[in-house]
């Protein structure tokens, strides 16, 4: 039988650390709310393999936190030694699908509720966080200590569970980048200041990281090019940052943009869908949040405009400052955007909403059979993710009309 497949650099393996992966396109870690009960699922496992049968090069689990008092959801995967087994079964079927796996490991901070993390919310500074709405208390030093050894104890799991690779959240609002922003962070202590200062916590975690990882599993770290409002962090601050993950020996850095309590939509681009994440909220629960949002909506979560390949003009001035390889993340949905991101000099392609509108995106593109996803950029799968299991519209029966015609007009604002 001729192959038919597609010549593009998409489909040409590429080497993170101590990792190859058959091709550059990996599932970024976008949070899939499976976790029930904060640990695997079948829903789970079965995203990620269906996912890794349709081509992949590397598939990521997101966002599981590395202790009990960085959780956000109640989907959210919590590291510990009991779930191991259960991951174990994932990379199992990953591997044996030709994919590698990977594990986002991170700590939320500031942003959740006692009921959901078991205590008062911690971050880099104390005050009062509008995301939960809660108050929060800055971290004591010896607290510190022991997160930067949770964070080691995450990576140790993962071995145990089979993963490839562990890409550590240092972006888009959560406790590292709370550390490292001066919107958040106002200590006045050795971890805070001076972005030296700043960069404190971060240092430490990824040194014991790299301890933990040893030699067989790769290390990427996801970062803010810029935090996307007027106190945050700069691009020239983010660089600084880049390059101290550099030095400190990362084998990849994960370049994006956005403060999830802050700039939510700077991350995704686009227009929050209100009326869906509403819509999917108990009413009992939640019945003042659902209101502000009909009411509020669109003042408290802003539209940013979508286009593809949104970050990448700011990432190319990342890739002129680095050597390390670099992984591009933002609005990829096409051959020809895969393409011309990669000749700009970027090792790694990560996306996510067009491999939630349908796991074999990547074998369809390297076959031929597409050039482009049919994600229609509505983030009717962000705003149900909240709630629920993240899904695209089109997977959903019986979607109300309401939320579908939401979705039909965001479709045609960014066609």
């Amino acid at each position: 039988m001729v192959d038919k497949s597609i010549d593009s650099p998409i489909f040409t393996p590429v080497t993170i650390g101590p990792v190859t992966l058959r091709n550059r396109v990996i599932r970024s870690a976008a949070f899939e709310n499976m976790a029930y009960g904060n640990r695997p699922s079948r829903d789970l496992y079965d995203y990620h393999t269906a996912v890794a049968r349709g081509g992949v090069g590397m598939t990521t689990l997101a966002y599981a936190s590395v202790n009990r008092s960085g959780l956000s959801f109640d989907g959210q995967l919590w590291m510990r030694e009991e779930i191991v087994p259960e991951l174990r079964q994932i990379t199992d079927a990953v591997h044996e699908a030709g994919a590698k796996c990977s594990i986002q490991l991170g700590h939320c901070g500031n942003m959740t509720h006692r009921s959901t993390c078991g205590c008062m919310p911690v971050g880099a500074s104390s005050g009062f966080n509008l995301y939960s709405p809660t108050f929060v208390r800055g971290l004591k030093t010896k607290e510190i200590d022991a997160l930067v050894e949770d964070f080691g104890q995450a990576v140790e799991l993962a071995r145990k569970a089979g993963f490839d690779c562990v890409e550590i959240h240092a972006g888009h609002g959560y406790l590292i980048s709370q550390f490292l922003s001066p919107y958040t962070n106002h200590r006045h202590d050795e971890y805070g200041g001076s972005l030296e200062n700043r960069m404190r916590l971060m240092r430490r975690v990824i040194l014991r990281v790299l301890e933990a990882a040893g030699d067989d599993i790769g290390v990427i770290v996801k970062m803010n090019m810029c935090d996307g409002f007027r106190r945050g962090m700069k691009e020239e601050e983010c660089l600084e940052v880049a390059r101290e993950l550099e030095r400190l020996g990362v084998h990849a850095i994960v370049l994006s943009s956005g403060f999830v309590s802050k700039a939510p939509m700077e991350v995704m681009r686009g227009a929050m869908p209100i009326r869906t994440m509403a819509h999917y909220m108990d009413p009992l629960k939640f019945w003042w949040l659902k209101l502000l949002l009909y009411l509020f909506g669109r003042q408290m979560i802003p539209t940013v405009p979508y286009s593809e390949g949104y970050f990448l003009e700011r990432a190319k001035r990342f890739r002129a400052a680095l050597s390390l390889p670099l992984i591009y993340v933002g609005g990829l949905v096409s051959l020809q955007k895969m393409e011309e991101v990669l000749a700009a000099g970027f090792e790694g392609l990560q996306i996510a909403r067009a491999l939630i509108r349908d796991t074999d995106f990547v074998n369809k593109l390297r076959s031929g059979e597409i050039v482009r996803s049919e994600c229609g950029h509505s983030n009717y799968c962000i705003g149900r993710m909240y709630t629920l299991e993240m899904k695209c519209n089109r997977c959903v029966a019986n979607l109300p009309s309401s939320l579908r015609r939401e979705v039909e007009k965001a479709e045609l604002r960014w066609k």
